[in-house]
């Protein structure tokens, strides 16, 4: 998004994949949002940016309890810090289904309808007509957010970044190509549909990766197949990543795995392959990379 140009006022949504899809610990969701936010502010310190915070029938839950979600209050945590605005939407939702004002049918779901979108498109506007409510003074200047030296995280992914497939190393096996998804069972995305991936398919095949920074991943299609792959960093042991999602039944399921991401800074070596074990809900071993992800 940051490459398109200049960006003023930012709106950011996570807390329902961090709490659904990824399940992630209160780690991961702060290194995650923190690593957002100072990019996003190394892009423009004038830029202003909304942390929202959507909802699902755990996490509504979970607020009914007297409880703050792990997710929303991880990013809430990281948003403090910086001085980030946010709104709490999901609590909103969860205390008027506790009041009988609304229920999670009229709502719309986790994919809100209309009539719930409209509900966070209301406290959107309460907080921009709060924010804006006194006129500048004739002589308001614009002036830049201030970036804390210290981190919530010191290992947040403010210095993410994508790595061309192209520059791995094939030991044996693996194949830069668009894959023939016709042939292959399971739903795809069709912004997919002519991306080349360095893909593999047979236990054994191998590469590596030269990288720097502190941690290393993939973003991967992780389908009906996914495999469990083997990643060792700098000749260390082999430790198992398993790239199944219960999204990959019937789906080719975009998805982020990191193989580590507490490394010493500098430069490493990455060395991939497939393992011969599997999820046992996989049917098959194959790792479908579309970008390697460092920080």
């Amino acid at each position: 998004m940051l490459s398109k140009g200049p960006v003023d006022l930012f709106f950011i949504e996570f807390a329902v994949n961090d709490d659904q899809d990824a399940a992630h610990a209160r780690r991961d969701c702060i290194r995650g949002m923190e690593g957002i936010i100072r990019q996003c502010r190394r892009h423009n310190p004038h830029m202003d940016i909304v942390v929202t915070y959507f909802a699902n029938p755990g996490i509504v839950a979970t607020i009914q309890t007297g409880k703050t979600p792990l997710a929303a209050g991880s990013h809430e945590e990281a948003a403090r810090h910086y001085g980030v605005s946010t709104i709490d939407l999901a609590r909103e939702v969860a205390q008027r289904i506790t009041a009988g004002t609304l229920t999670w049918k009229k709502y719309g779901g986790t994919h809100p309808a209309p009539f719930g979108n409209a509900i966070c498109a209301g406290m959107i506007e309460e907080l921009l007509g709060t924010a804006w409510k006194n006129p500048l003074a004739k002589d308001a200047k614009k002036s830049a957010h201030r970036v804390p030296e210290a981190t919530v995280n010191a290992n947040h992914y403010g210095d993410g970044r994508s790595i061309d497939p192209s520059r791995a190393k094939i030991v044996s096996g693996w194949k830069l190509h668009v894959p023939e998804w016709k042939k292959i069972p399971g739903g795809f995305r069709r912004r997919f549909a002519k991306t080349p991936l360095i893909c593999a398919t047979t236990p054994g095949d191998e590469l590596t990766l030269e990288f720097s920074g502190k941690a290393i991943g993939a973003y991967v299609l992780a389908g009906p197949s996914a495999a469990v792959v083997l990643a060792s960093i700098d000749g260390g042991d082999f430790k198992p990543v398993d790239l199944w999602h219960r999204h990959s039944r019937g789906l080719h399921y975009p998805r982020t795995v990191m193989f580590d991401a507490d490394l010493k800074p500098g430069k490493h070596v990455l060395t991939l392959k497939i393992s011969e074990k599997k999820n046992a809900k996989s049917k098959g071993t194959a790792a479908r990379i579309l970008q390697f992800v460092a920080n």
